[in-house]
């Protein structure tokens, strides 16, 4: 369920050119966040664990912080828990969440390219699409 993420080098070369170290605890963040795809804190800091168990949940949550401030990750609540993280710069998707299964789907943004544009012409109100989840039943929880 992973995407394709930057290599430790390209973290390196974003975290020194804002005046941050990419220590270890910051690689093994973004390097889990990436293999996860989406992950709440607390799936990433069971994925850090497993390489480093030392790990607390604060210094996930640190660390996710200052990583989204700087733009490698960012966050979308897919409901009432935890934010859900993935790195930033891969592609813009909106999120489809099964209200049933919990299930997580990714979906293109131009699916909803039309609301967008009205909301912008209408309310003047823009969108952050990569933070928008769309909540309701997948196909399979919908089949009768």
């Amino acid at each position: 369920m992973g995407r394709s993420v930057e290599t430790g080098a390209q973290w390196q070369a974003e975290l020194r050119a804002r005046g941050y170290r990419l220590t270890p605890q910051r690689q093994l963040v973004l390097e889990a966040v990436g293999e996860l795809g989406h992950g709440t804190p607390e799936e990433i800091a069971t994925a850090v664990r497993r390489t480093a168990s030392g790990v607390n949940i604060s210094t996930i949550y640190r660390n996710l912080e200052l990583l989204e401030e700087l733009g490698l990750v960012r966050h979308t609540h897919l409901g009432h828990g935890a934010p859900t993280y993935s790195v930033a710069g891969n592609d813009d998707h909106v999120h489809l969440v099964c209200r049933d299964c919990d299930g997580v789907e990714e979906a293109s943004t131009e699916l909803v390219q039309d609301v967008v544009e009205r909301l912008a012409a209408e309310k003047g109100f823009t969108v952050d699409v990569g933070h928008f989840a769309l909540f309701g039943r997948c196909r399979s929880c919908s089949a009768p």
